[in-house]
Protein backbone atom coordinates (compact mmCIF):
# COMPACT_ATOMS: atom_id res chain seq x y z
CA UNK A 1 0.00 0.00 0.00
CA UNK A 2 1.25 3.69 -1.01
CA UNK A 3 2.23 5.63 1.84
CA UNK A 4 0.26 9.12 2.36
CA UNK A 5 3.27 11.41 2.54
CA UNK A 6 0.88 14.58 3.95
CA UNK A 7 0.53 12.15 7.05
CA UNK A 8 3.74 10.59 8.00
CA UNK A 9 3.38 6.67 9.13
CA UNK A 10 0.06 6.61 6.86
CA UNK A 11 -0.40 4.33 4.04
CA UNK A 12 -2.34 6.22 1.26
CA UNK A 13 -6.15 5.55 1.20
CA UNK A 14 -5.80 4.02 4.89
CA UNK A 15 -8.76 5.38 7.32
CA UNK A 16 -7.56 7.91 9.13
CA UNK A 17 -7.65 6.98 13.34
CA UNK A 18 -9.95 9.14 15.44
CA UNK A 19 -7.93 11.72 17.58
CA UNK A 20 -8.07 11.19 20.62
CA UNK A 21 -10.21 13.02 23.23
CA UNK A 22 -8.73 15.75 24.63
CA UNK A 23 -7.26 15.37 28.59
CA UNK A 24 -9.44 16.62 30.89
CA UNK A 25 -8.35 20.18 32.77
CA UNK A 26 -5.98 19.75 34.97
CA UNK A 27 -8.06 21.29 38.02
CA UNK A 28 -5.64 21.60 41.42
CA UNK A 29 -8.72 21.59 43.69
CA UNK A 30 -9.53 18.04 42.80
CA UNK A 31 -6.01 16.76 42.88
CA UNK A 32 -5.82 14.19 46.20
CA UNK A 33 -2.04 16.09 47.26
CA UNK A 34 -3.58 19.68 47.20
CA UNK A 35 -6.61 18.33 49.17
CA UNK A 36 -4.94 16.44 51.90
CA UNK A 37 -2.13 19.15 52.03
CA UNK A 38 -5.06 21.26 53.17
CA UNK A 39 -6.75 18.82 55.01
CA UNK A 40 -3.21 18.64 57.20
CA UNK A 41 -3.37 22.83 57.21
CA UNK A 42 -6.56 22.64 59.26
CA UNK A 43 -5.75 19.91 61.55
CA UNK A 44 -2.29 21.12 62.25
CA UNK A 45 -4.38 24.57 63.04
CA UNK A 46 -6.36 23.15 64.87
CA UNK A 47 -3.18 20.98 66.50
CA UNK A 48 -2.17 24.60 67.41
CA UNK A 49 -4.92 26.01 68.82
CA UNK A 50 -5.46 23.00 70.71
CA UNK A 51 -2.04 22.60 72.13
CA UNK A 52 -0.28 25.39 72.00
CA UNK A 53 0.52 25.86 75.27
CA UNK A 54 2.18 22.50 75.75
CA UNK A 55 4.97 23.76 73.76
CA UNK A 56 4.96 20.71 71.64
CA UNK A 57 6.04 20.00 67.78
CA UNK A 58 3.76 17.18 66.09
CA UNK A 59 5.96 14.86 66.03
CA UNK A 60 7.30 15.66 70.00
CA UNK A 61 3.76 15.00 70.97
CA UNK A 62 3.81 11.88 69.02
CA UNK A 63 6.36 10.52 70.80
CA UNK A 64 5.53 11.77 74.16
CA UNK A 65 2.00 9.80 73.46
CA UNK A 66 3.97 6.61 72.11
CA UNK A 67 6.20 6.11 74.79
CA UNK A 68 3.08 6.94 77.30
CA UNK A 69 1.47 4.07 75.48
CA UNK A 70 4.82 1.22 75.49
CA UNK A 71 6.17 2.49 79.06
CA UNK A 72 9.91 2.04 77.69
CA UNK A 73 10.98 1.64 74.42
CA UNK A 74 14.17 1.79 72.28
CA UNK A 75 14.65 4.96 70.10
CA UNK A 76 14.82 2.52 66.87
CA UNK A 77 11.33 1.02 68.00
CA UNK A 78 9.77 4.30 69.10
CA UNK A 79 11.00 6.27 65.70
CA UNK A 80 9.31 3.01 63.80
CA UNK A 81 6.41 3.07 65.93
CA UNK A 82 5.86 6.91 64.99
CA UNK A 83 6.42 6.89 61.44
CA UNK A 84 10.11 9.01 61.98
CA UNK A 85 13.65 8.16 60.38
CA UNK A 86 16.39 8.03 62.27
CA UNK A 87 17.44 11.38 61.91
CA UNK A 88 14.04 12.97 63.12
CA UNK A 89 13.53 10.34 66.23
CA UNK A 90 17.27 11.44 67.43
CA UNK A 91 16.06 15.27 66.97
CA UNK A 92 12.95 14.66 68.64
CA UNK A 93 14.26 12.25 71.29
CA UNK A 94 17.34 15.51 72.23
CA UNK A 95 14.70 17.85 72.10
CA UNK A 96 12.37 15.85 74.32
CA UNK A 97 15.25 15.10 76.90
CA UNK A 98 16.75 18.91 76.90
CA UNK A 99 13.22 19.44 78.29
CA UNK A 100 13.58 17.44 81.15
CA UNK A 101 10.48 15.37 79.38
CA UNK A 102 11.99 11.99 78.77
CA UNK A 103 15.34 10.22 79.95
CA UNK A 104 17.32 7.46 78.82
CA UNK A 105 18.44 4.42 80.81
CA UNK A 106 20.11 1.08 80.27
CA UNK A 107 18.29 -1.86 79.63
CA UNK A 108 19.40 -4.12 82.72
CA UNK A 109 18.72 -6.94 80.57
CA UNK A 110 21.36 -5.82 77.62
CA UNK A 111 23.43 -3.07 78.10
CA UNK A 112 23.69 -2.19 74.72
CA UNK A 113 20.43 -1.13 74.33
CA UNK A 114 18.93 2.64 75.73
CA UNK A 115 15.89 2.63 76.97
CA UNK A 116 13.70 6.01 76.80
CA UNK A 117 11.18 6.27 79.65
CA UNK A 118 8.68 9.66 80.23
CA UNK A 119 10.04 11.59 83.45
CA UNK A 120 7.80 12.60 85.94
CA UNK A 121 6.82 15.85 84.41
CA UNK A 122 6.80 14.28 81.00
CA UNK A 123 4.05 11.66 81.98
CA UNK A 124 2.35 14.55 83.27
CA UNK A 125 2.55 16.37 79.95
CA UNK A 126 1.45 13.62 78.15
CA UNK A 127 -1.44 12.80 80.32
CA UNK A 128 -2.46 16.72 79.63
CA UNK A 129 -1.44 16.94 75.96
CA UNK A 130 -3.54 13.30 75.39
CA UNK A 131 -6.54 14.75 76.79
CA UNK A 132 -6.44 17.77 74.07
CA UNK A 133 -5.10 15.79 71.75
CA UNK A 134 -8.68 13.97 71.81
CA UNK A 135 -10.58 17.60 71.33
CA UNK A 136 -8.07 18.12 68.62
CA UNK A 137 -9.69 14.70 66.60
CA UNK A 138 -12.96 15.77 67.73
CA UNK A 139 -12.79 18.77 65.82
CA UNK A 140 -10.69 18.02 62.90
CA UNK A 141 -13.10 15.54 62.23
CA UNK A 142 -16.38 18.02 63.31
CA UNK A 143 -17.19 18.02 59.45
CA UNK A 144 -18.20 14.70 59.07
CA UNK A 145 -20.91 12.23 60.46
CA UNK A 146 -19.70 8.84 62.16
CA UNK A 147 -19.78 6.69 59.34
CA UNK A 148 -17.62 9.76 57.25
CA UNK A 149 -15.06 9.66 60.45
CA UNK A 150 -14.92 5.46 60.12
CA UNK A 151 -14.43 5.51 56.61
CA UNK A 152 -11.78 8.56 56.63
CA UNK A 153 -9.86 6.54 59.19
CA UNK A 154 -9.79 3.51 57.49
CA UNK A 155 -9.02 4.85 54.11
CA UNK A 156 -5.96 6.69 55.47
CA UNK A 157 -4.79 4.02 57.40
CA UNK A 158 -4.72 2.04 53.82
CA UNK A 159 -2.84 4.66 52.21
CA UNK A 160 -0.57 5.00 54.69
Amino acid sequence: MPVDPTVPGLAAGAPAQPASPPAPAYRLEEQVGHLMRRAHQRHTAIFQDGLGDCDLTPTQFAALAKIKELGKVTQNLLGRHTAMDPATIQGVVQRLQARGLIHRKLDPADRRVTLLSLTDPGAELAERAIARAREVTRATLEPLDAAERAQLIELLRKLS
